[in-house]
This record gives structure tokens, C-alpha cells and sequence, in this order.
């Protein structure tokens, strides 16, 4: 038998079983037992290869179920869409707001470099341009992309289900066989409901008319989902509901089983959690209320590999949870969607509002009391609005998007809302870039778990930004949620633990890899 004075040091052995046993009056914690007379409690190895949904793993050829998420601009850059594949895990390059020959030199890259390693892209929703996305998904398509990440969807479109049925097919077996896998980002139920039912027939039969698909593509896309992946967003940062993921997960949950009920899906739905994981606790919660996976955004944000500036990796870094606010989104300006986003630091909330109001509230930028127009013009804007508008219709030739210059030239509220639109979008490239003049107005998306990340790493190697690495953080998550796991495991048997048992801190990956 073999003794141990530190529970707290067994639990971190989580390739290994323990044992509790009665010795006498005092209770011992032992990793092998022959006296199951005096056998008090048994704790299962609890290994990082456990977690999550098997099936989601093999579906995707990870070893473990972890998802860098996509952060637009190219903030989840190739490099860590590369260190992720490389450890068993998953990353999607934040394809959203690049050009389509940014994208592609991404993807030939990362496909030159990872080759059958898992990798895969996002494709964020284009509300006023589908065209763009329709050229986006030409480009996975061409280049054989098998695996999206699909964001700030409403509804279906035809260029997300053209990229989901395309190539699909029955195999020797008659199995169907779909090429292209989505794993679907949602917060609302009515959503989820999309993306767990086959596609649209209206939009297949639109893509059958134009020859974009065959007919049996069109017949076999009704057999499949949309997504046979879904992540439950939770409280995150840039676009939000801000919804609790005690409440979200369990719902969609439910409604994955409802769905594999109601169409009997060959292949599993599986369901994954984002949205405010930052800690070893949120993370076994997560695992614990059925997640087959796990997704991080905001903490990632400030590692190494993210393709954001070093000023804004150092605001983060000092961030406590309180320091988040919504804004105004600059996708959707016009109809009041909203992102969250870092306040400590940056005035941009507080100016981006303003900017919102002053648009509900006013038909045209003359209309504008002077007082206010000159702090939008020199603090906000810092150009007239002329200049502004100048900067910004040129930037609308440059993408082709004539339609909107032709709006504006004709409706002075919509030349408004396009002039503010700008200032949305370029600051969150200010932040990206690093522009010291423009530090007042960095967008930087985050949400309230680089807060709680931070005080977990406190005191610890991960305190500092140049220590953080996203695939060490993602170990140290994943380690720590099984030593919590096994905690919890011994409580429900009514032992009593000491109040440090699983109190585990930050440490280096080879550290960690001598307990597994």
C-alpha cells in the first residue's frame, strides 16, 4: 500500500486511480489497494484523452476536445491555428473581415505546413454583402477546406449551404458521405434549430436551378444537418447575447437529442460549450453538463500567437471581469446589434455609443447641435465629415460596393450611419495594428473570462502575456478540469478534503506531461 501525506499531489496524478482507505483513525489516500475491508472512497483515473465526446473527436481527429475559437481580422492567426493542430487540438484562423487573397495565402500556408493535421476556417455571416461570402466559400471549396467554423448566422444561406451539401455522396456502403463539416457558433435556440434540421429545401433547390449542385446532392442534403456540431456561446466577447451557460448548454442539449430523435441522424449531433471558460473549475463544469467539447476566444486573444498588438495583449493581460462593456457593432450598425468589448483603457465604448445615439436620433449629420459635431469631428473622427465620408467612399470602390455609395448619395441618414460605421471598423484595426495616436479607441473584443483567467494566473508563469502560449494554456485548462473532476468525485462520497485539494495553479506543459 502505498502512502501519501498530499491528496493535493495524488489528484494531480490523473493517469492513476485512488483509493481511500480507514486506517485505523485516520484516513489514507493511496493509488493501490488490496484491503477492500477498509475501503472508504474510489477515484477513476481521470486522463485529459477523457474528456469531452469521443465521437466529436474521432469525427474531427483530435486527440483532445479543444477549440481555439476563430477571432475575426485574423486575431486567431495562422500560427495558432498551426500550434493547435500540432498538440492534438483544433484552431480556426479568423478568417471574417480579411480579403479573400489574405485568406487564401492563409490557407495555402497552413495546408502547405499542417497537411492531414486537423485545421479549419471560419466563415462569419455577411449580412449587407453576400457576395462576399459567397466568394469565400468558393475559396474553401477550391482548396479542398473541409472543416468552418460558422458565425453570427440569423438563417441559412446559400453560400453556407452550398459549402455543407457540395461534394456530399453515398458511399460503397450506402452510407452517405458528407466532405464538408460545420461546427455551427449560436446562442439563440431558434438558431440551433437550423442548424441541427437539413438544409432549406427552397435554398438547395436555388443552388439546383443555378447547377451549383448535382441532384443527388439536392436529394441526399435531406438527410443530414445543417451542423453535426454545435457550439453553445455563451457570455463571450464581440458579438454576444450575453447569455449564462447554465442556462444555455442543458437547453441545447435537449434540443440535440430532440433532433436526432425527430430526423434519426446516421452520424451524432454533438453539442460544445464557449463563452466565459477561463479557469480549470468552468471548464470541468463544462465537461460536467455534457459538453463534447470546450471553446476559448478572449483569453487566447492575449497569447503570444494572436495576431493583435503587443499594447493590447499587456491591456488585456491587466483586465478583471468588471472591465467589459457593449457597443455598438459595426456590421450592424443599423439595427442596434451590439458587441462586448474591453473598457479599461479605451474610450471607445463610450464613443461608439455616442455615435449610435446621435444616428437614431438624427436624419442627417448637419442636424447635429455644433457642440457635438465638433467632438465628433476632432475627438472622435479626427477629420471633418467630409473627409470622413471621402476615406470611406473610397474604401467602397476599392471593394466594389458601389450600391452604397449610391444609397448614401441619395439618403443622408444612411451617409451617416456609413461615416460612423467606419470609425467602428477601423478601430478595431487600430487595435490589431497598434496605432499609439488611436490607443484611445482600440475595439478590442473580449468577454468577462480574461478577467477570471487572470486571477487564476496570477502569481504564476501565465501572469505575463510573453509567457502565454495557447496550446500551454489550453493543457493547463484541460489538467486542471481533471484534478477538479477527481475532487469532486471523492466530495460526493462524503469525503471531507482539505480546502487546497484542488487548487491547482498554472504550470509549464512539460510539468504538466510528467503527471500524465
Amino acid at each position: 500500500m502505498e502512502n501519501s501525506n498530499s491528496l493535493k499531489e495524488l489528484l494531480m496524478q490523473v493517469n492513476k486511480p485512488i483509493f481511500a482507505v480507514q486506517n485505523d483513525d485516520r484516513l489514507n489516500f493511496v493509488t493501490e489497494n488490496n484491503d477492500f475491508d477498509r475501503f472508504k472512497a474510489f477515484v477513476p483515473a481521470v486522463r485529459l484523452e477523457n474528456l469531452g465526446d469521443e465521437k466529436f473527436k474521432k469525427r474531427h481527429s483530435l486527440k483532445y476536445p479543444y477549440i481555439a475559437g476563430a477571432m475575426a481580422n485574423g486575431i486567431t492567426s495562422a500560427a495558432m491555428v498551426k500550434t493547435m493542430a500540432e498538440n492534438g487540438m483544433i484552431g480556426f484562423l479568423g478568417a471574417g473581415g480579411l480579403p479573400i487573397e489574405k485568406i487564401e495565402d492563409n490557407i495555402i500556408g497552413l495546408a502547405t505546413t499542417l497537411k492531414d493535421k486537423p485545421f479549419g476556417f471560419n466563415l462569419i455571416h455577411s449580412l449587407g454583402d453576400s457576395a462576399h461570402e459567397m466568394a469565400t466559400v468558393d475559396l474553401y471549396l477550391k482548396h479542398n477546406i473541409r472543416l468552418i467554423s460558422a458565425a453570427a448566422f440569423m438563417r441559412m444561406t446559400p453560400a453556407l449551404v452550398y459549402y455543407r451539401i457540395k461534394g456530399i455522396y453515398k458511399d460503397d456502403n450506402g452510407h452517405i458521405v458528407t466532405p464538408n463539416q460545420v461546427i455551427a457558433k449560436v446562442s439563440r435556440i431558434e438558431i440551433a434549430r437550423q442548424f441541427f434540421s437539413p438544409p432549406p429545401e427552397k435554398i438547395v433547390n436555388i443552388l439546383l436551378e443555378k447547377a451549383l449542385i448535382t441532384k443527388q446532392e439536392a436529394r441526399l442534403s435531406q438527410y443530414i444537418p445543417m451542423a453535426q456540431d454545435l457550439t453553445a456561446e455563451a457570455d463571450s466577447g464581440g458579438h454576444t447575447d450575453n447569455r449564462p451557460a447554465l442556462a444555455l448548454l442543458p437547453t441545447m442539449i435537449a434540443l440535440k437529442n430532440e433532433f436526432m430523435e425527430i430526423y434519426n441522424y446516421k452520424e451524432p449531433l454533438c453539442v460544445g460549450l464557449a463563452g466565459g471558460i477561463a479557469t480549470p473549475q468552468s471548464a470541468a463544469a463544462a465537461f460536467g453538463m455534457g459538453a463534447a467539447y470546450i471553446l476559448t476566444g478572449s483569453i487566447n486573444q492575449s497569447c503570444i500567437e494572436a495576431g493583435i498588438c503587443e499594447d493590447v495583449k499587456k491591456m488585456l493581460c491587466q483586465a478583471e471581469q468588471a472591465d467589459m462593456a457593449m457597443a455598438p457593432a459595426a456590421d450592424m450598425f443599423e439595427i442596434g446589434a451590439r458587441v462586448q468589448v474591453l473598457k479599461r483603457g479605451t474610450l471607445f465604448p463610450v464613443r461608439a455609443d455616442k455615435l449610435y445615439k446621435f444616428y437614431k436620433s438624427h436624419n442627417n449629420f448637419d442636424e447635429i447641435d455644433e457642440k457635438s459635431k465638433q467632438e465628433i469631428q476632432e475627438k472622435i473622427l479626427q477629420a471633418t465629415f467630409e473627409e470622413a465620408w471621402e476615406s470611406t467612399k473610397t474604401f467602397f470602390q476599392k471593394t466594389g460596393n458601389m450600391k452604397e455609395i449610391k444609397k448614401a448619395q441619395s439618403d443622408p441618414k444612411h451617409k451617416m450611419a456609413l461615416v460612423f460605421r467606419s470609425y467602428l471598423g477601423l478601430s478595431s484595426k487600430w487595435a490589431i495594428q497598434g496605432i499609439p495616436q488611436r490607443k484611445m479607441d482600440y475595439q478590442i473584443w473580449c468577454g468577462p473570462a480574461i478577467g477570471a483567467f487572470n486571477q487564476w494566473a496570477k502569481g504564476s508563469f501565465l501572469e505575463i502575456h510573453e509567457n502565454r502560449r495557447t496550446a500551454e494554456i489550453a493543457f493547463n485548462l484541460m489538467f486542471g478540469a481533471c484534478i477538479c473532476i477527481r475532487a469532486s468525485i471523492l466530495k460526493i462520497q462524503g469525503i471531507e478534503l482539505p480546502m487546497d485539494a484542488s487548487d491547482f495553479k498554472p504550470m509549464e506543459k512539460k510539468k504538466i506531461f510528467n503527471f500524465l
